[in-house]
């Protein structure tokens, strides 16, 4: 649980330094500040194919104007290039230079005037270029010429061009897209950590975080891949990025998928299960192509694209809706989980599928911008389910683990009892005759003796008396089946008791006090009855003070009959009310034996019912004994 707070804080923490790194606003550095070049020119290239060599500074027809809030014009069919001429306005910068934004070509070249000042050549499908284009001071007022080419079905600058110094332009250049790569580096990070921890899960908890890892890392692989900072500045890496870019949305589809499944189930006829594996298999035949168009030299690139990027789009939003509409019916049901996931997901989901459809419609004239910081919200509601669920689990196994610790004392318990119970079956009787043709000899003898020999005579019989009570509570608790069962009145047994007893808490200095609803009736011994009373209220008795009290109440609740005998006495430690049973313990008598607690324990048993302590020491004990209630008999008095 500890690694996984610190996955989540880590996780937080780089959230918020990626969103200040990408806030960050660049002020103008020199004494004139930045122009945006809000219209230019463009002419389409010849069907036939245009390399780009020749610039045509003395042609005048074909040029359209673009505006730039309009965006790029639409691609005709057949064309593959085009010309961009940009007027550049006068200026007294020290040191110029063109900033543009986003540029849609695989190739380009820029010139002013006839003079060329930066070429690019990509034989990889990413069409977004990034340029940052120095200029002399003795290009002011001249003309700016963009020779792009593509394969794909947009072209052309994007966004407004700028004009400005290089020293201020070049901040912005070096900073488009590097927040996705921190926030990239990020996620990977958390996923290898994440990895690591699923090690230490069990078989049923692996798999959930295995899956999970696999979703940040995809998401981390696809931040850092389509990022334009990538491709400025490691164009070297460009075909590379754009396999992992491919590999990452690949895996993480149907992993994400999985994970659901694993969460919530596969769905009504099995419909997320039926989907994530349409998913493996699609994304293995994706995969297939990619090795084949690579082996092919980019021949099948188009096909490539089409099974890759825009099937694969429509398979997203297909899986967006399926797995919103399964959270709203789970979220319907009162599942936490869901609830949580639907937030995150949902979040994830409507900003994806949102773009996805404006991409469409812009005909791909657009690049997905805010997916990445929605899909930060959707793994953190990902992480915190897992660490419910870890958190739910922990909390089972102590529970189990206390249930075990319980049961594993009852058995020690039962297998005391047990021993002592088949060990007083046996010897008891065995015991018991000799005993009793002794002490007869010895009270004959007793009669016939005097002075010391007649006190020594007694003292033995004592002891022989002793160890007869001894013997009757073994039996007890060897043998505590009632010889005559029947209904028993609480109240006049109580009473009974309390004649019994009160002399002898008289002369202890305390006084008794019974409250004991009417009609309270159980099943059991009468002598059993008083007999396991009588010990719990004589430990009260010895163990008052001066002013000392005993309080005994008894009531019906829920269908069982509640007897407290609650005193002020010295009270206990909590190591001795946890032995308070166990043979041979005596909890405040120097000679007691011990017995007397157990067989009060085994006759309460016997009955159905049980005995609990609560005490404190210097406080008082309180006693709680329940009962089954019985039914009332026609007539008054036990039966």
């Amino acid at each position: 649980m500890r690694l996984f707070a610190r996955v989540l804080h880590i996780t937080v923490v780089l959230f918020v330094l990626c969103t200040a790194c990408g806030a960050l606003q660049v002020s103008a550095a020199g004494p004139y500040a930045s122009q945006e070049i809000t219209s230019w020119q463009l002419k389409w290239g010849s069907p036939d194919g245009d390399t780009g060599q020749e610039v045509p500074l003395a042609e005048t027809q074909g040029w359209m104007e673009v505006l730039a809030r309009l965006g790029t014009p639409e691609l005709p069919k057949g064309i593959s290039s085009a010309w961009t001429r940009i007027p550049l306005p006068d200026s007294q910068y020290t040191s110029p230079a063109v900033y543009i934004n986003t540029l849609y070509a695989l190739h380009v070249k820029a010139y002013v005037g006839e003079r060329l000042i930066f070429e690019g050549d990509r034989s990889y499908i990413h069409d977004n270029y990034s340029l940052l284009l120095p200029l002399s001071t003795e290009d002011n007022g001249k003309t700016l010429y963009l020779w792009t080419e593509t394969l794909r079905d947009r072209i052309g600058i994007k966004d407004s061009p700028v004009l400005g110094e290089h020293s201020v332009l070049i901040k912005d250049y070096t900073k488009n897209g590097l927040a996705d790569v921190v926030l990239g580096g990020a996620f990977l990070f958390v996923a290898l950590v994440l990895f690591v921890c699923a090690f230490y899960l069990n078989k049923e908890y692996f798999s959930v975080a295995a899956s999970l890892s696999l979703v940040i890392a995809s998401t981390g692989v696809l931040s850092i891949t389509y990022s334009p900072f990538t491709y400025t500045f490691f164009s070297y890496l460009g075909p590379l990025s754009v396999v992992f870019f491919d590999l990452a949305l690949l895996s993480l589809l149907p992993s994400l998928t999985f994970l659901f499944e694993k969460i919530f189930g596969g769905g009504k006829f099995g419909i997320i299960r039926r989907f994530r594996k349409f998913q493996v298999a699609y994304s293995i035949f994706c995969i297939a192509c990619l090795v084949l168009n690579a082996l092919s030299g980019n021949r099948l690139v188009e096909f490539y694209y089409l099974v890759s990027a825009t099937i694969v789009g429509v398979i997203m939003i297909l899986q967006f809706v399926l797995l919103i509409a399964c959270v709203i019916l789970f979220s319907l049901r009162g599942n936490k989980d869901a609830i949580t996931f639907a937030v995150g997901f949902g979040t994830a989901a409507v900003t994806g599928a949102a773009e996805l459809v404006w991409y469409y419609i812009r005909k791909g004239n657009y690049d997905l911008i805010y997916w990445k910081w929605a899909l930060v919200v959707f793994i953190l509601s990902l992480i915190v389910i897992l660490g419910r669920r870890l958190a739910l689990n922990h909390q089972q196994v102590v529970k189990y683990s206390r249930e075990l610790e319980l049961f594993n004392n009852e058995l020690q318990r039962s297998e005391k009892m047990e021993i002592i119970s088949e060990l007083a079956a046996s010897v008891a009787h065995e015991v018991r005759n000799p005993l009793q043709v002794t002490r007869g000899f010895l009270q004959l003898l007793s009669e016939k003796s005097s002075g010391d020999e007649r006190r020594y005579l007694f003292m033995a019989l004592s002891e022989l008396d002793r160890a007869s009570n001894i013997i009757t509570d073994f039996l007890t608790f060897a043998k505590p089946e009632f010889e005559q069962i029947s209904l028993l009145s609480v109240q006049d047994e109580c009473k009974h008791i309390e004649s019994i007893l009160l002399p002898l808490c008289h002369l202890n200095g305390g006084k008794m006090v019974l409250e004991v609803a009417d009609h309270l009736w159980v099943k059991g011994n009468s002598s059993k009855f008083k007999q396991a009373f009588i010990n719990i209220i004589k430990n009260s008795i010895e163990s008052l003070g001066n002013d000392g009290s005993i309080h005994i109440t008894a009531y019906a609740k829920g269908g069982e009959v509640f007897i407290h005998v609650k005193d002020n006495g010295a009270g206990m430690d909590p190591w001795v009310l946890s032995r308070l049973g166990e043979p041979y313990f005596s909890s405040n008598k120097i000679k007691g034996t011990g017995l007397g607690l157990m067989v009060t324990f085994r006759i309460i048993e016997s009955m159905g019912g049980e005995v609990r302590f609560l005490s404190r020491k210097g406080a008082g004990t309180e006693s709680i004994i329940t009962l089954p209630l019985a039914e009332a008999p026609d007539g008054p008095g036990s039966l």
